[in-house]
């Protein structure tokens, strides 16, 4: 089962990998997350009160609260 955690990660390195190509690591990096909370926001709105939103709520906090380092993984798994 894929814990709150690990979804924030894969979303923020799934971001940071495909569309960050900033010289800038912070530009990177605040590109990433608001792309990765704006994905938690998009399911958080079709979702209303089903039984997920607890989870993707928690991985929206994840996102915020985390820096890179915190964030970013080296490998996805498949």
């Amino acid at each position: 089962m894929v814990t709150a955690q690990n979804k924030a990660q894969e979303l923020y390195t799934k971001a940071y990998s495909r569309w960050c190509f900033e010289l800038s690591h912070e530009k990177n990096y605040i590109t990433a997350k608001d792309i990765s909370t704006s994905t938690c926001n998009e399911v958080l709105g079709y979702m209303g009160a089903d039984r997920g939103y607890e989870f993707w709520t928690e991985v929206k906090d994840i996102l915020i609260k985390s820096n890179h380092q915190q964030l970013y993984i080296n490998q996805i798994p498949c």
